[in-house]
């Protein structure tokens, strides 16, 4: 029986931002993808209400580089706005001596856990056939669209050994980004009825960011009462067409 996926993430342009960021204006990216982005990346490659992904780690495949563009986001009260966003950009690589943009690279470990919070699906607690399609969902590519971070920056998944490869930051010991937003807690996957909003200290050592356990977060804040939706159909037992 296994419940652990890895896979390379990449793309042109990612803009991993602060929660607090996203209400409008302008806009800028982390420097490193967060939990919570990871963990939507891995829903897209596949997701059912039985489980919920945990996110290992994550290793940084090439160079940070940032890039500046003017964007025309849709104010509220109709029309646009002029604003600049910051995304992450892949550095320039060089092929048959042409410069070229490359991408955002990244190795992704990701493991699946049962949602204690939904009983209903208890049936539904077969480690080895969730594990056998989200093996299958991530050979072809996810089950859904690939975001990295904003819907504008394009992804793409592919089975790969974590670790593999040499990276850019493989020599550097240790690299610190400070406070980061870590993710969220939903009263649909952890008790309670409040969304909460976690933060960390983030470190990468030698291009490998290790994510705390959402529970070991210490750095938390309230943000509004949320009650989880009850389900609206009783739970049936997944047959084999499912697969």
């Amino acid at each position: 029986m296994e419940n652990s996926i890895e896979y390379r993430l990449y793309g042109r342009y990612a803009l991993f931002t602060d929660p607090v960021t996203k209400i409008g204006g302008e806009k800028s990216t982390y420097l490193v993808p967060t939990y919570e982005a990871l963990k939507g990346i891995t829903q897209s490659i596949y997701w059912k209400p039985t489980i919920i992904w945990i996110i290992d780690s994550v290793r940084v495949m090439k160079k940070i580089s940032t890039e500046a563009k003017d964007v025309k986001p849709l104010c509220y009260n109709g029309g646009n706005d002029l604003s600049i966003y910051t995304y992450l950009r892949g550095s320039v690589e060089e092929k048959e001596g042409v410069a070229e943009q490359g991408n955002v690279e990244y190795q992704v470990k990701a493991h699946f856990e049962w949602n204690m919070q939904r009983p209903d699906l208890e049936k539904d607690r077969n480690e080895d056939k969730h594990y056998q399609i989200a093996k299958r969902s991530l050979e072809r590519g996810g089950r859904r669209d690939i975001f990295l971070g904003a819907r504008e920056c394009q992804g793409y998944v592919e089975p790969c050994v974590f670790g593999s490869g040499a990276g850019f930051y493989d020599a550097e010991d240790s690299f610190s980004f400070g406070l980061m937003f870590h993710g969220f807690d939903y009263p649909d996957e952890h008790s309670g009825s409040m969304l909460t909003a976690r933060f960390w200290h983030a470190d990468m050592k030698k291009g490998i960011i290790t994510f705390p356990r959402p529970e070991d977060c210490k750095l938390r804040r309230d943000i509004r009462v949320m009650q989880p939706e009850k389900p609206s159909v009783q739970a049936v037992d997944i047959t084999e067409a499912e697969l």
